[in-house]
């Protein structure tokens, strides 16, 4: 059999061809290159599919995560950056960028372990962290008018909570957003792996305050470069946002605040028009993928299948198809420590690519050294670098493909 890849992009063309050509060849006739006809579509369209107010397109996830906090620090501090000792609650279990958006920001990110079973931040644990805050408060109040009433009254706050929905997994919302009202926390969802995927019949980065959204070419809805967008139902936010990414104004030659030039590209904005009517098929096809993998690599010694979290149910749609819970941007298992390595060897000796995401905790990250703060232990994403392998999920990946990985696993005997 062939070399079988994570993904094909090629492949995906060619079944998306007719649409993208089209797509493509209307941005060569109008010739509106920066902010063109097709970014307002999208955002109107991806709008709609989220039952939210305010979609933003933005020129990748990245950036959406820093205007999306960029613009929450100008609301609600009413300063362009948040403070360090502002701090900012998420997991150690994900991309750079999602800590790197924080510093960025001006915040410190804080991180807490992950739900050892879906990789997403733990509610517990945050909730802990809180607590811990509010008690070193009441200790400190208690110090500083008794003992020392020199104490810096610049005390930590934690102002908001970045759950990151990781390889198409939806974060426990209810749990998170419980705890946000009860903190008084705004809430940024980092929906960089999950475009499409619903918590409880709500699409993710429709919960929380903001969602961020990567359209990097490898994501479920993805260009032909970079590209992002943001969500939200707050009007004054999104004026932010809309300002921020055109350097910071209304009008480019008299700005208001310290801004970017992060504007979806008229071009992307039309490919991923393009490749957005096929979004719920596609989505639809990688849960047939796991489905098959669940089947086949079930009861293995060794070995942990990816599980789905949400309440999966039937909703009203044209077709059967359902679209809630897991989306499968990455199909990730787990192999006990020590075999991982081996087990990846072995199928890239037989053509068969796989991937480690992540095999780096941010905490332990030069970046992050002396710019954020660690809640207990995080052993469960020490552990999870260690043991973590994705498979490929290619949504047009055929069952004998799917199958030929299975056997392969199989083989080795773990």
């Amino acid at each position: 059999m062939k070399q079988i890849p994570m993904l094909d992009l090629q492949l995906e063309y060619q079944y998306m061809k007719v649409d993208i050509d089209a797509a493509i060849k209307k941005c060569l006739e109008h010739q509106k290159w920066i902010l063109g006809p097709e970014v307002e579509e999208l955002e109107n369209k991806i709008a709609k599919y989220l039952d939210v107010k305010h979609c933003i397109g933005a020129s990748s996830g990245t950036e959406a995560l820093v205007l999306s906090l960029r613009a929450l620090a100008i609301k609600l501090k009413g300063q362009e950056y948040f403070d360090k000792t502002d701090e900012i609650i998420t997991t150690p279990f994900t991309f750079t960028a999602t800590g790197d958006a924080i510093l960025r920001a001006g915040a410190t990110p804080v991180f807490v372990d992950i739900d050892p079973v879906t990789y997403n931040i733990d509610p517990g644990k945050t909730l802990e962290y809180l607590r811990s805050c509010e008690d070193e408060k009441i200790r400190r109040s208690e110090i500083s008018t008794s003992q020392s009433p020199n104490l810096p009254s610049s005390a930590s706050k934690v102002v908001g909570l970045l759950p990151v929905h990781l390889y198409g997994q939806p974060c426990n919302m209810d749990e998170i957003m419980k705890i946000a009202k009860e903190y008084n926390l705004f809430v940024l969802e980092d929906v960089a792996q999950s475009f499409g995927s619903a918590w409880k019949g709500k699409k993710l980065g429709s919960i929380g305050t903001t969602g961020a959204y990567s359209f990097f070419p490898s994501k479920n809805l993805g260009g032909f470069g970079d590209g992002g967008m943001v969500s939200t139902n707050d009007d004054a936010l999104a004026e932010l946002m809309r300002m921020l990414l055109k350097h910071g104004g209304k009008d480019k030659y008299n700005v208001d605040h310290i801004g970017y030039n992060a504007r979806l590209d008229t071009l992307q904005a039309s490919v991923l028009l393009a490749k957005f009517k096929y979004i719920d098929e596609f989505n639809e096809r990688r849960r047939k993928i796991a489905e098959i993998y669940n089947k086949e690599l079930s009861g293995i010694d060794g070995l942990v299948l990816p599980t789905n979290n949400s309440t999966t149910q039937l909703l009203s749609f044209s077709t059967s198809q359902y679209y809630d819970g897991h989306v499968y941007h990455q199909y990730t298992i787990r192999v006990n420590a020590g075999k991982r390595d081996a087990l990846q060897k072995y199928l890239k000796d037989k053509g068969i690519s796989t991937m480690i995401y992540y095999p780096v905790p941010l905490h332990k990250m030069k970046v992050f050294e002396g710019r954020c703060k660690i809640s207990g232990s995080l052993k469960g994403s020490e552990n999870a670098v260690k043991e973590v392998l994705s498979l490929p999920v290619e949504p047009l990946q055929t069952n004998e493909v799917t199958q030929h990985i299975t056997k392969s696993i199989k083989e080795l005997k773990l």
